[in-house]
């Protein structure tokens, strides 16, 4: 399914579902600490129900199935649940997937315990999520909000990536993160109190090839650039790597969290 916003990358269509195999592959780096740090807050837990937005491939409820929780993700590309499905039943994992953006899903007053975002939020239409998002949770019900990206100001893998990719892709607004805060919109506090917050940097470890698989599989490359821009851009990426990056490496990144508590 084709995203347009006006605010990402000037516009121009992506389609994760494009990207879905490349994702499935290489887009699970999360290190264990980034979900940690949610668990240990005593949420998306045994007796809890999490309902997780925007799943993709189900990274988020498969990476924190052994904490217990009931989980339920969901998507608005079908390609990716395709491929959450498969993986979860790979694993011998109950994880229930459906197909919808974040704007449509539909469930019951007070349904969970917790809802989780991870590298999702900023896509949705805040005037109709956060509205709703309280609305599915329990009294005292926590919405927690996830996000991790490179810095390439300090780590030139990453920025010889980024430029690689905006040479493909110039209207690509993904690139030059710089440390922030996760972003709460001003709705949010209509709804939520902001409870706890929490920023770190981390060590990813890559390969050349699972480095190349995730730039890949970014939203400037696999999910919006056509199949010969996408072989050529490959290439480049890989022999650019052969030349300047060893075997296996680690690329800095900058993780966050907000924590929201429903009013």
């Amino acid at each position: 399914m084709d995203i347009f916003s006006r605010d990402i990358d000037g516009g121009k269509s992506f389609d994760w579902g494009r990207a879905s195999s490349d994702y499935a592959k290489y887009r699970d780096i999360y290190p264990p600490l980034f979900f940690e740090k949610v668990a240990g807050r005593g949420l998306c837990i045994k007796g809890q129900k999490v309902l997780d937005l925007g799943t993709g491939t189900g990274v988020v409820p498969r990476s924190m199935y052994h904490f217990g929780a009931e989980w339920i993700g969901s998507d608005i590309s079908e390609n990716q649940i395709a491929q959450a499905k498969v993986l979860a039943e790979r694993a011998g994992m109950r994880i229930e997937f459906i197909v919808s953006s974040a704007e449509d899903i539909d469930y019951p007053d007070g349904s969970f315990d917790v809802i989780t975002a991870c590298q999702c939020f900023f896509y949705f239409d805040y005037d109709v999520v956060i509205p709703k998002l309280a609305r599915l949770l329990k009294d005292g019900g926590k919405l927690v909000i996830l996000f991790m990206a490179w810095v390439p100001s300090e780590d030139e893998i990453a920025k010889a990536s980024e430029d690689l990719v905006l040479k493909y892709n110039p209207v690509w607004t993904g690139a030059g993160y710089e440390r922030k805060p996760v972003f709460v919109p001003e709705i949010a506090k209509e709804y939520f109190d902001i409870v706890d917050t929490e920023e770190y940097d981390l060590p990813v470890p890559f390969t050349r090839e699972s480095w190349n698989g995730r730039m890949k599989a970014c939203r400037g490359v696999g999910a919006s650039l056509a199949p010969d821009e996408i072989s050529a851009w490959e290439k480049e990426h890989i022999e650019m790597l052969e030349k300047t990056a060893p075997v296996e490496f680690d690329v800095l990144h900058h993780a966050a969290l907000a924590i929201l508590q429903k009013i």
